[in-house]
């Protein structure tokens, strides 16, 4: 997939992680890790899968499921930072060997799928750079204050071509699977329309030739428009979670109890708004979320 050579150089192994056994144990360290367990958490964060080939479908996802993009300004800005990788200059304006490379990308509403191939720098050091560039932009123009990004992205390694033209799919069907186009072409927030070359107003941030020159475009339509089986095995978002996005959480205040803004809840007493910040959290909101979006503080939220 790359001219330093084949995308199958080499294979990924399957190691499990290190467990912990009492017997093995002194009865501190043993008391320690029953903590752990018992709060849902391994003794120590599990290392990244590396991937053989270089290539990986990362995830970004906002804290909390919030909104990442609120306009269209917010949607260019990122798509800029993507370019910025890719195409990297020093401050003259010089070109710099790219940081990595894209094959595709679709920007959600609060959420970000990459397929993505190191270059010059590791995946971990790409990601921080446009995590950190971007969260600054969105915190200054929104007056946020916190993370905005789940604390930790989520990457798989592509180890296959196989696999690797199904999540060229996916990523680029996900408009289609939340609703909100009628086919990939319509979306215009994802990198097909640089197959396709029509252009959405945004540089050219993805190599795509590498790709064509595996499948010819019309096959490569022909797939991407196939709608993948529901029941494929590809790392998503705890997609098990019943957690709500902003959106729907805003949907929800407003058809329930007439809330045209969230922050109104403020000016209700405080009996009619702990019912509704019940009713909220009842809902699937999280406590962060709904005091992020109503202004009412965390404390409030959390007892009412």
């Amino acid at each position: 997939m790359c001219s330093q050579g084949d995308m199958l150089t080499c294979s990924q192994g399957d190691r499990p992680p290190a467990r912990f056994y009492g017997r093995n144990l002194c009865s501190f360290y043993y008391f320690v890790y029953l903590c752990h367990r018992f709060n849902g958490k391994d003794m120590a964060r599990r290392a990244r899968e590396t991937s053989g080939t270089g290539i990986y479908h990362v995830m970004l996802r906002g804290i909390n499921r919030q909104n990442i993009f609120e306009d269209e300004e917010d949607y260019r800005r990122f798509a800029e930072l993507l370019f910025m990788m890719a195409f990297p200059t020093d401050d003259s304006g010089k070109p710099l060997p790219p940081r990595c490379f894209f094959y595709a990308y679709c920007l959600m509403t609060n959420h970000v799928h990459l397929l993505i191939k190191e270059a010059s720098e590791s995946l971990s050091a790409v990601i921080k750079r446009i995590g950190v560039s971007y969260a600054q932009y969105y915190n200054k123009k929104y007056i946020h204050f916190g993370h905005l990004f789940q604390d930790r992205f989520k990457s798989e390694p592509v180890n296959d071509y196989a696999y690797f033209f199904t999540l060229l799919r996916y990523i680029h069907q996900n408009p289609m699977a939340a609703g909100l186009t009628k086919d990939v072409a319509s979306y215009r927030w994802s990198s097909w329309s640089e197959y396709e070359q029509t252009g959405n107003g945004i540089q050219t941030i993805c190599s795509t030739m590498p790709v064509l020159s595996r499948m010819p475009l019309n096959d490569l339509r022909e797939l991407v428009n196939d709608p993948l089986p529901k029941n494929s095995l590809i790392l998503d978002f705890d997609s098990g979670s019943n957690m709500k996005t902003d959106d729907e959480l805003r949907t929800f205040l407003f058809s329930s109890f007439g809330l045209k803004h969230p922050i109104d809840l403020q000016s209700y007493n405080r009996e009619s708004m702990n019912d509704i910040l019940r009713k909220a959290k009842e809902y699937g909101g999280s406590i962060r979320q709904i005091s992020r979006l109503t202004g009412i503080s965390f404390t409030i939220v959390r007892n009412a």
